[in-house]
């Protein structure tokens, strides 16, 4: 399993889970990252972070931190 942070741009994934349980963790899932939700990997900003995501029909931007605590699996 990996994570959003670990994806190549122009890749689909689903999402398995996102780990934590402290207020990042909720904030995720308030922003449609939640179990069995496609989201696409549109690339990273010019300097490398954050990185973009396309979930729940709107592009989202997450540092990398925060895409390392969200586990994918493929589609």
């Amino acid at each position: 399993m990996s994570t959003l942070a670990e994806l190549t741009p122009g890749t689909r994934a689903r999402i398995v889970s996102v780990s934590g349980a402290d207020a990042i963790a909720t904030r995720l899932m308030e922003m449609g990252l939640i179990e069995g939700e496609t989201v696409e990997y549109l690339g990273p900003a010019p300097l490398g972070d954050p990185l973009e995501f396309r979930v729940c029909g709107y592009r989202l931007s997450l540092r990398q931190t925060e895409a390392r605590r969200v586990q994918v699996s493929p589609p």
